[in-house]
């Protein structure tokens, strides 16, 4: 019977742990698109800089393709302004999201230490007999 215990143990700690790893690698991939969404709001902040320091006669182009095209500098700032409101709002989301995962994985982390400390238990008396005899 300690067998069939110590088999299905084993097999549920090895399901847990399968899961938690697959846990750790979205959660990896949350924290890679959280690091692209702070490059580029860091790059769309720069760029509203410089439409602070532009003056009324500088102009404003676009990246077209492979050409530059003139832009209203007005039209061009207030597209950069929603880009970072998207970004910021995506930022907010991506982190609600590793909030998640990181609660879920704690979870998973706890449920494999009890499944572990249950498996050693199971192997201590077993294992205790097995010497003495």
């Amino acid at each position: 019977m300690a067998d069939k215990q110590i088999a299905s143990l084993q097999a549920k700690l090895q399901s847990s742990s399968l899961a938690f790893q697959k846990m750790e690698g979205e959660m990896a991939g949350i924290i890679e698109a959280r690091q692209r969404l702070d490059s580029q709001q860091s790059e769309n902040e720069l760029v509203l800089k410089e439409f602070a320091q532009l003056k009324s006669h500088n102009t404003v182009y676009k990246l077209i393709g492979p050409s530059l095209v003139p832009q209203d500098a007005n039209e061009a700032k207030a597209n950069v302004e929603k880009r970072l409101e998207f970004i910021k709002n995506e930022i907010k989301r991506v982190e609600d999201q590793l909030n998640e995962a990181e609660k879920k994985a704690a979870t998973k982390k706890n449920e494999i230490i009890a499944l572990q400390q249950e498996f050693q238990a199971l192997q201590g008396p077993s294992a205790g007999q097995s010497v003495k005899a």
